[in-house]
């Protein structure tokens, strides 16, 4: 049974040798370990906290139990000044990867308090409570020599800093777990010729533990088949709910694409699918291509609901766009349509499926009278990006194997192609010429997802934890 929430293992280190020698020190930094402990489990997830370890002896306890809760990675809070033996033996057994959080009480000590204690062991301890740092350089040779995957938090309890970076630190590792638990769907073969987008599936696996779930169209039609007016009148009235259903939208296509809708659904729930990835064709006039050129609006339902579903049997970029999804980003289909050299700009879209919930306005659902490059014709969804920050992500693979692609910028307002596709402007830094040309020699596919918000922190932890290489184009 899979479990519900992320867990990560949270311990203190110490000195035993302190407690004996300064009254109400051990309390003191036992309560500041609480404090980061419900910061912590304020982000929704499970926090394994083992208590303050001072021993050898007690590391291999602590050891023990973070290696049976499966936690992803390991909080470590530098109470006060610790000996490297007693935070070795963790971080060799447990196997995760250590965050070291160098974290004091407070941004600096009181000089004119502990300067007027008439008792130099008080003052000492006083001292002791605030000397996080003197472990930090100790720990990372011993973990450097030893191979130990970790980084560090520096700063104090209240330093917007520190807990922005262990959110950080939390949604990387939300991600990991969330990929290890996807069940993606393949729907049909890829677009015959798009050489970019063939990938190795075992390799998908491997790196994010993904598992890949072989669908076929047979069943997709046998759900199609049964769908009862009941659910299809429900169906339409989700339709108008979520989209701005274009008036010359014609009722027998509405109807098609709700049942093919009702059909996604049905196979998603019989698979417990997480994402999916599509494309058929299927011989002219036959039943499949009938369900293939009706999917569009579905599979719009479904990425916006965290179920993201990429097209043209782009399995690499439903990858990139559940990472997105996981970091509730969105994460929509796109691909490069065209730059504006005028306003600097570079206009990404597809042909679907969009996400809704970035959407600048209400995602319309128009009629096509052909998909280019594709067969038939049917509804598709035309939206744009709602103007603010964006991170791009890609998921690619060389002859080395997979790594990430990624960039930040901005989704900003200006004209667009009303073609019946999502379709964005986007502003970068280095500017279009540039950005162009890094990303494309970077090695990519030509899809990309489009999430929003700046997320370039958070992607490359979960490149670190992946052990993966990530590749920044700024």
């Amino acid at each position: 049974m899979i479990q519900k929430k992320m867990k990560v293992g949270l311990l203190g280190v110490g000195l035993d040798t302190y407690w004996g020698q300064f009254e109400g020190l051990l309390p003191r930094l036992l309560a500041y370990q609480q404090e980061i402990c419900e910061g912590i489990e304020r982000m929704d997830i499970e926090v394994v906290n083992v208590g303050m370890v001072d021993s050898p002896s007690k590391a291999m306890e602590s050891a023990l139990l973070l290696r049976q809760a499966n936690v992803e990675l390991i909080f470590l809070f530098i109470s006060t000044y610790a000996l490297s033996s007693t935070v070795l033996p963790v971080a060799r057994e447990v196997g995760k990867p250590v965050i070291m959080l160098n974290v004091q009480p407070t941004p600096s000590i009181n000089y004119r308090k502990v300067n007027s204690m008439d008792d130099r062991g008080k003052m000492t301890g006083e001292w002791l409570a605030h000397c996080q740092a003197c472990s930090v350089p100790e720990f990372a040779s011993v973990f450097n020599r030893a191979d130990i995957r970790y980084d560090i938090v520096t700063g104090y309890l209240s330093d917007e800093f520190v807990w922005k970076d262990i959110a950080s630190w939390v949604n990387a590792a939300c991600v990991v777990y969330g990929m290890r638990n996807n069940r993606l769907g393949v729907l049909g073969h890829y677009y015959c010729g798009m050489l970019d987008v063939y990938t190795d599936v075992t390799r998908q696996s491997a790196v994010f533990g993904t598992h890949v779930e072989l669908l076929e169209m047979c069943e997709l039609k046998a759900y199609r088949d049964s769908v009862t007016e009941s659910e299809l009148r429900y169906k339409l009235e989700e339709f108008y709910d979520r989209f701005n259903v274009d008036i010359t939208c014609e009722p027998e296509e509405l109807e098609r694409a709700a049942r093919t809708s009702i059909a996604l659904d049905k196979l998603v729930e019989a698979h417990q699918l997480s994402a999916m990835a599509y494309y058929y064709e299927g011989f002219k006039g036959n039943d499949y291509e009938n369900i293939v050129t009706s999917v569009i609006a579905g599979n719009t339902l479904l990425t916006g609901y965290g179920i993201p579903v990429a097209g043209e049997c782009e399995i690499k970029n439903a990858q990139a766009m559940k990472i997105m999804s996981l970091l509730n980003a969105g994460g929509s289909f796109s691909e490069f349509y065209a730059m504006d050299f005028d306003d600097d700009i570079i206009m990404l879209g597809h042909d679907g499926p969009a996400h809704f919930s970035i959407a600048e306005e209400k995602v319309k659902l128009v009629p096509l009278p052909l998909y280019h490059g594709k067969p038939g014709k049917g509804l598709s969804i035309q939206m744009s990006v709602r103007p603010g920050d964006v991170t791009l992500l890609s998921v690619c693979e060389d002859k080395n194997g997979v790594f990430l692609l990624a960039a930040e910028g901005e989704a900003v307002k200006g004209e667009t192609l009303h073609i019946g596709n999502t379709n964005s402007r986007y502003r970068f830094r280095c500017g279009a010429r540039r950005f162009m040309n890094e990303w494309c020699k970077a090695g990519p596919s030509h899809h990309c997802a489009i999430g929003v918000g700046h997320k370039i922190g958070e992607l490359k932890k979960l490149a670190f934890l992946l052990e993966i290489p990530i590749i920044i184009i700024e």
